[in-house]
């Protein structure tokens, strides 16, 4: 089980890594090219705009999902810190339980409800459908889901669950 969680984990975080190490990149050529259009050429390039952002919004949910299954997301330990070793455990696996929770039911469910809402809806300049803008947010979701249960593995077993993140 164990060997399982570590191969998943391990993949996981590099294709979370590197797709948002791609469109970290992307963003910054693109916003290059629009910068270069507008004050050089005096003719910006409209599109730049709008793929910066969708590309934006792919890295937030990637980056979010990447930080959630290397734990390395915002979290205020005031409380935490305060507890014995048994109350850490104990409210470790309850805001990861939580968070499991919200992914599930907002993340994935909301979010695919979302997508599907938006078939017919194309974005202004791009004519691409808001469906695969708003499909991250559920394919994040589930790469949150997996972590949250690989985490609650680790807060109930001890056992901490390599998986390599280097990009």
């Amino acid at each position: 089980m164990v060997n399982v969680m570590t191969q998943v984990k391990k993949w996981m975080n590099l294709i979370l890594s590197w797709a948002a190490a791609a469109l970290l990149s992307f963003m910054t050529i693109l916003v290059l090219i629009q910068v270069f259009t507008r004050f050089v050429l005096n003719n910006p390039v409209a599109f730049t705009e709008e793929l910066v952002r969708y590309s934006l919004i792919w890295t937030g949910f990637i980056g979010a999902a990447y930080a959630f299954s290397t734990r390395q997301h915002m979290s205020l330990v005031l409380v935490r810190d305060k507890l014995n070793p048994a109350g850490k455990k104990a409210l470790m696996i309850f805001v990861d339980a939580l968070i499991l929770v919200f992914a599930l039911f907002v993340i994935v469910m909301g979010g695919t409800n979302l997508a599907l809402s938006a078939t017919k809806e194309f974005s202004a300049l791009l004519g691409i459908p808001r469906t695969l803008v708003y499909s991250i947010a559920p394919i994040s979701g589930v790469f949150i889901i997996i972590a949250q249960i690989i985490n609650i593995f680790e807060d109930v077993t001890g056992i901490e669950i390599k998986g390599g993140s280097e990009v």
